[in-house]
């Protein structure tokens, strides 16, 4: 039997991969030590197809909203539990300056289909989802643990290379500072959010004013997300906490009772262009990486995963949009591999 593929880190990333790779057929095995500061977790899992102050419409939403769809399903049937929520946004103006950004892109036609008309107040955005990001992740640690392929424990990928056919390094702000990946101009960005006991919010309906407020079960609602670009201390800070609780109080209304129950803190890592990465490293053959998912992960890491297990089992080139390539040169990889190969991993016995 040929080595198995080594995945380091199951967040969203990591955990899809593996996904995918045991519906190729492909031998693994997946590596990770727990603990906080990850970004998955830290999220929301939020998925809105129009983001930021300046109303910029989710890059390819289009492609990517519905493998994301049809691959947390898939996995929401086989684990029995609920991970797929479909959402509408309540997007408030915040300012003057967001009120132009609207009009300005609605009348080019740039947010269709997902924003009619905005009122006085804001707009409506259809086509938003939330993942259930902790139920998924603890939900396939479990199958992976059931298959024998589980290691709770934390490895340096490059020294993993003599005992597999591969090493794909998932793990996030970890990865993308350590010096091995440093070929990418990396940025980082710590993310907070609150969860809340509040009662009285609508289901299914998010209130967005530069930050949002989601409910999530009666009685349950987060709050987030703050933003602090080169921030990289993953540890939940007082002045995060009092900024979203102000922002919960003016959503759900001053008068309505709200106490935090929880805060979670991550470190989000983007690409120069703000795209994800994923493909071989330049220098080390057998060395791969999805990573610079920012605050995407939820819709992007879907179609990512399978681009890989697909290269993995089949030799399908990686969507040179996302190609790592792009970063380290296309020379550069090639002598590294061939970013059409296989490695040579086989289905498990």
């Amino acid at each position: 039997m040929d080595k198995p593929i080594l995945i380091a880190g199951h967040g969203l990333a990591g955990a899809l991969l593996a996904w995918q790779c045991e519906r190729a057929g492909l031998d693994f095995a997946v590596a990770d030590p727990g603990g906080g500061g990850s970004a998955s977790l830290a999220g929301a899992g939020l998925i809105n197809p129009i983001t930021g102050r300046r109303l910029v419409p989710a890059w390819r939403f289009g492609e990517f909203m519905p493998c994301a769809r049809a691959v947390y399903r898939e996995i929401e049937a086989a684990l029995g539990v609920p991970l797929w929520h479909e959402l509408r946004v309540r997007r408030l103006f915040a300012d003057a300056g967001e009120r132009a950004a609207f009009a300005a892109r609605h009348g080019r036609g740039g947010l269709a289909p997902h924003a009619g008309a905005a009122d006085a107040a804001g707009f409506w955005i259809d086509g938003a989802a939330r993942v259930d990001v902790a139920a998924l992740l603890a939900g396939l640690r479990e199958r992976w643990r059931r298959a024998g392929r589980w290691r709770a424990e934390a490895v340096e990928p490059v020294a993993e290379l003599a005992r597999h056919a591969a090493v794909i390094d998932c793990a996030g702000a970890a990865a993308a500072r350590a010096g091995r990946l440093r070929f990418v101009a990396w940025e980082f960005a710590k993310g907070e959010r609150l969860e809340l006991a509040v009662d009285g919010l609508e289901a299914g309906i998010v209130l967005n004013r530069r930050q949002w407020l989601l409910p999530v079960a009666p009685g349950r609602a987060w709050v987030g997300a703050t933003h602090e670009p080169g921030v990289v201390d993953p540890a939940p800070s007082p002045a995060a906490r009092a900024l979203l609780v102000a922002a919960a109080r003016g959503l759900a209304g001053d008068a309505r009772p709200l106490a935090v129950t929880a805060q979670h803190a991550g470190v989000r890592v983007a690409s120069p262009d703000r795209r994800p990465a994923i493909g071989w490293h330049p220098a080390e053959p057998r060395l791969g990486l999805i990573n610079g998912l920012g605050g995407r992960g939820a819709l992007w890491a879907p179609m990512l995963a399978r681009a890989w297990a697909r290269h993995l089992a089949q030799g399908e080139p990686f969507p040179p949009e996302c190609g790592v390539a792009r970063f380290a040169g296309g020379a550069s990889i090639a002598a590294g591999g061939d970013s059409s190969r296989k490695t040579g991993a086989s289905s498990q016995a």
